[in-house]
């Protein structure tokens, strides 16, 4: 648990980042509730609207996974690849144009620990079932 410890951390000062965003943008249009029609404030909005949606998620299955005995090797892999993917999400979606091979990348990479996550968590499961 200790090593999906250090990756939930981390993430949430990446969280903690993007709300500062945010806010930062928030305050200079001057805008409590909504975008009002601001496309910068729109998408710092998405940017931490993202993470919001998907981080949780990983984070609980990665979790589960530890609490079934992924090996930590596998835990650093899925946890790093995650922080990268949400830097790079953030990153690419951030830059006005937007670099859509970041945000892209970032998705991929989001993707890719939510299944192999998912699928570590019906291995260990199932296997503990059968045995």
């Amino acid at each position: 648990m200790a090593i999906v410890s250090v990756y939930a951390a981390l993430l949430a000062l990446l969280f903690i980042a993007l709300s500062i965003n945010v806010i930062r943008v928030r305050q200079s249009t001057r805008t409590a509730l909504g975008d009002a029609g601001d496309a910068r404030l729109l998408r710092a909005m998405r940017v931490h609207a993202n993470f919001a949606e998907y981080v949780p998620l990983a984070l609980i299955l990665l979790f589960a996974a530890a609490g079934l005995g992924a090996t930590a090797i596998w835990l650093h892999l899925l946890g790093a690849l995650l922080l990268a993917g949400r830097l790079s999400h953030a990153w690419g979606v951030s830059r006005t144009p937007e670099n859509l091979t970041f945000r892209v990348a970032g998705m991929i990479a989001t993707f890719t620990v939510l299944a192999a996550t998912a699928l570590t968590l019906l291995v260990l499961a199932l296997g503990d079932a059968i045995t």
